[in-house]
C-alpha cells in the first residue's frame, strides 16, 4: 500500500471526524447550556450593542418568540450536520481501504454535513447575523471572529474531500 495515497485517506478521515467531534460539543453547549447562546441570539436580532446611531436599527426584532424559533432552527441543523459528519466520517474510516471508488463514494455524507455549516456559519453568522443585522457593529455580542473560524476549517475540509483518491497499491 502506498504511503503517501493512504496518508491523504488518514488526513481526510480526521478532518471529518474533528468536525464531528466540534459538531457534537456545539450542539451538546447548545442544548445543555440553553439560554447562553439563546441571549446571544436574542441580542444578536435585538440589535441592542450596535452602534447607537447606525441608520439599520429598524431591522431589530423583539419577539422571543422569534428569538427561540432562530435558535432551536440553528440546533436542528447543527444536529443535522451532526450526523451528517459523524456517518461520513464513519463510512470513509470504514472503507479507508477500500477501492479509491468506494472510498470517494463515502465523502457524500461528510460533504452534505459541511455544506449545511456553510449554511449556518456563513449565512446564517456572516450574512444574516453579520450584516443584516449589524453583529459586526457589536462588541459584545460579535460572534463573527468565531463563526469565520469555523468556516474556514469546513471550507478548506471541503476542498480537501474534493480531491479524489488513487487506487491503493
Amino acid at each position: 500500500m502506498h504511503s503517501t495515497q493512504f496518508s491523504f485517506r488518514v488526513t481526510k478521515c480526521i478532518a471529518v471526524c474533528s468536525i464531528a467531534i466540534m459538531l457534537l460539543l456545539i450542539v451538546i453547549g447548545n442544548t445543555t447550556d440553553y439560554y447562553t447562546n439563546y441571549f446571544f441570539v436574542a441580542h444578536v436580532m435585538k440589535m441592542d450593542t450596535i452602534f447607537p446611531n447606525s441608520q439599520i436599527h429598524y431591522r431589530s426584532i423583539n419577539n422571543p418568540i422569534l428569538f427561540h424559533a432562530g435558535y432551536i432552527f440553528l440546533i436542528i441543523l447543527e444536529t443535522i450536520m451532526t450526523i451528517f459528519c459523524c456517518l461520513g466520517g464513519f463510512l470513509m474510516i470504514k472503507n479507508i481501504k477500500k477501492p479509491a471508488q468506494k472510498f470517494n463514494a463515502s465523502k457524500k455524507w461528510a460533504v452534505t454535513g459541511i455544506a449545511i455549516g456553510i449554511v449556518i456559519w456563513f449565512l446564517g453568522f456572516e450574512v444574516i447575523g453579520g450584516e443584516w443585522f449589524g453583529m459586526w457593529q457589536s462588541t459584545t455580542w460579535n460572534g463573527l471572529g468565531s463563526a469565520g473560524r469555523i468556516l474556514d476549517f469546513l471550507v478548506l475540509t471541503l476542498l480537501l474531500l474534493h480531491f479524489k483518491e488513487a487506487e491503493l497499491t
